[in-house]
């Protein structure tokens, strides 16, 4: 009987999620920033990883998204594709990474690419920023715009609330969508609208993936925090994310648990700890005298 191999995941691609549209299955699209929670998200079957610059908020502890720099980035999706070697992975263009010029927005995205090693960026904003994703996917960079709420323009927009409720700002964001399409995006995130603007934008879109984050079922997939799904965010649980398994709790008894043990002296058992031969401590007592 020979050894049997796990089986190997095959390598993901653009192709890929464009057939997965045409085949009318929903691609599957979680954030990640660490080596062993990307394996599992890739043994899991996860089709895209985000490695999103909430990292700020979910790893690093601030109140917004504005404090990720490029070398948070790139130190965090270079540790994402080494877990996940055949997701396809998405570096978030942080603040002021890409606003600047379409010089600054290409050199970063390269970072992404010959650094990480990811498949693709993801920069916010609409027509504004339509020059900068023009410039990306010209260098031979796959581009994925960013619409609706966008924390890092999260003051300006009033505060994390539904995008896109009145028609005026509706419209807004089609024509947004329609930009992005045209300057060369394959793909764009709609996070925070009404469910029937994801919808209309669904529809209209010739050859770009639309994809929902808190903007209902009818996009092309799904993103969601990972964070949020699994109850590791303490400061608030988002309408948006369903909590898949509490983990949160699970650790957090679990580490109630190892403070107990350990103070009323049952941790560590005879099991969780090594000893020494009788004749070696006894030759090591007479070395010493």
């Amino acid at each position: 009987m020979t050894d049997q191999k796990p089986e190997v995941k095959k390598k993901l691609t653009l192709p890929d999620l464009f057939k997965k549209v045409a085949d009318g299955t929903p691609i599957t699209w979680l954030t990640c920033y660490d080596y062993p929670t990307a394996y599992l998200q890739e043994q899991a079957g996860i089709d895209m990883i985000l490695v999103g610059d909430s990292l700020a908020m979910t790893m690093l502890g601030f109140e917004s998204t504005l404090p990720a720099t490029m070398d948070d980035m790139i130190r965090h999706s270079a540790a994402v594709r080494r877990g996940a070697p055949n997701t396809f992975i998405i570096g978030d263009m942080p603040y002021m990474s890409y606003q600047p010029s379409v010089e600054t927005a290409i050199r970063n995205a390269g970072r992404f690419m010959a650094e990480a090693g990811c498949d693709a960026i993801k920069l916010e904003g609409g027509v504004e920023m339509a020059d900068k994703i023009s410039g990306i996917a010209a260098a031979g960079i796959p581009a994925i715009g960013h619409l609706g709420l966008t924390p890092q323009s999260v003051s300006a927009l009033g505060g994390y609330k539904v995008q896109g409720k009145n028609a005026a700002l509706a419209k807004k964001i089609v024509d947004n969508a329609k930009a992005l399409e045209e300057a060369g995006a394959f793909m764009i995130l709609l996070e925070m609208v009404p469910d029937r603007l994801c919808k209309l934008i669904t529809e209209r879109a010739k050859n770009c993936i639309i994809m929902s984050l808190g903007s209902g079922p009818h996009g092309h997939g799904q993103l969601l925090i990972y964070h949020d799904m699994f109850g590791l965010y303490p400061r608030f649980k988002p309408k948006m994310a369903k909590v898949f398994g509490n983990a949160g709790e699970v650790i957090l008894n679990g580490l109630k648990g190892y403070v107990a043990e350990v103070t009323t002296k049952t941790f560590p058992a005879r099991e969780n700890y090594f000893t020494m031969k009788d004749d070696e401590y006894n030759e090591l007592m007479d070395l010493l005298g």
